[in-house]
């Protein structure tokens, strides 16, 4: 009886996360922190289970993630998604969401190419980021670029100076530095672009792995 009694506050718990995740997704909606609600199509909320061990922060939503209202659907994505089966790091119990959650673009006739987000509108959008973190309390955040490293460290950081390491966040949680897929997608060199999406792997195996230990 008290397993029981045990698995039905577990479940409880559980159940009040996942509704007070939803009420924030619900609010972000209707998001106009900054200029950048207004040309893109909606707001790209993160989404995973919310007992997520590892949280993945990339940039922003791309075309593909602003149209379907999802992250990490795109090119990006999908080679996410790729590194993480070899990485032996399942994605559906992972959480991935972006420093931004509205695409920033440059109308380019019919095409909208993507434009960096800058300092005002990251930190205009850290807010949902912290509320993100507060409700799953990842053991490990994972930082995809620049950008999401901004975000999460509140500093400026280079990839090369900040990755291979873990750094202790504000709620004790760690962040691990890595680049961001698209990175990869746009390396000219093959030969070096499959180096380093193998040392991608390995970081992302890494991280997976020290959530795990995090966990037990």
């Amino acid at each position: 009886m008290i397993a029981a009694a045990g698995e039905a506050k577990g479940s409880r718990i559980g159940s009040n996360a996942r509704s007070a995740w939803e009420a924030l997704r619900d609010e972000a909606k209707g998001c106009k922190r900054c200029h950048l609600w207004k040309p893109a199509t909606q707001t790209v909320f993160g989404e995973g289970p919310v007992d997520a061990a590892l949280m993945f922060v990339g940039e922003q939503p791309g075309d593909q993630e602003d149209l379907a209202g999802r992250p990490f659907v795109g090119p990006a994505g999908q080679l996410l998604d790729r590194a993480l089966g070899e990485a032996g790091v399942d994605r559906d119990r992972a959480y991935v969401t972006n420093a931004v959650k509205h695409f920033k673009f440059e109308p380019r006739g019919k095409r909208r190419i993507h434009a960096k987000p800058q300092g005002p509108e990251i930190a205009a959008c850290r807010w949902w980021i912290e509320q993100e973190r507060m409700l799953i309390r990842p053991p490990v955040t994972v930082a995809l670029g620049a950008t999401a490293a901004r975000s999460l460290l509140g500093k400026v950081v280079t990839i090369a100076g900040a990755r291979g390491r873990a750094h202790t966040l504000e709620d004790g949680g760690e962040c691990w530095v890595t680049v961001h897929p698209s990175y990869l997608l746009r390396m000219p060199d093959h030969s070096r672009a499959q180096e380093e999406y193998a040392r991608f792997v390995a970081e992302l195996r890494t991280m997976g792995e020290r959530a795990a230990a995090l966990t037990r």
